[in-house]
């Protein structure tokens, strides 16, 4: 397995806060059309409260399900019909009163000729989706 590991983000929310909007994905779909567009490979975003699916070229349509919710400290998901197996997970740390630390993880089974391929766009996609979990207006979100 293949780790990548976001870099550290700060929220202006508690950790409660942020779990409650990230442990039920029907809430990205309430922001759906502010998630920055970086590129056209990534799009047909797809929502329910346990998954998160879009299509990526050439992949084709992936698959995210949340598999284990532990309330206020982490989220972690599996990719379903993915090439190549992948687990993710979204870690939370309050740093203060409505503060939270997001820091964000996947690991994947890269065989040694796919991996020089892929370890940069996945790096830089585990940073992108820190930065856009950053941003999300929890408070307006929250249950």
């Amino acid at each position: 397995m293949t780790e990548f590991v976001s870099e550290i983000k700060q929220v202006p929310y508690g950790e409660q806060a942020v779990f409650e909007v990230l442990s039920d994905l029907n809430n990205l779909s309430k922001i759906r059309d502010s998630i920055p567009k970086q590129t056209d490979m990534v799009k047909d975003f797809e929502f329910d409260s346990d998954s998160c699916s879009f299509s990526v070229d050439p992949v084709g349509k992936v698959r995210f399900s949340i598999v284990e919710r532990e309330p206020y400290k982490t989220i972690k998901f599996t990719a379903d019909k993915t090439p190549i197996g992948v687990n993710f997970w979204i870690q939370l740390k309050e740093a203060a009163p409505d503060v939270t630390k997001i820091k964000l993880t996947i690991r994947a089974e890269l065989n040694p000729f796919i991996k020089p391929m892929v370890s940069k766009p996945l790096q830089e996609g585990v940073n992108r989706i820190a930065d856009i979990l950053s941003n999300i207006p929890y408070g307006e979100l929250k249950k």
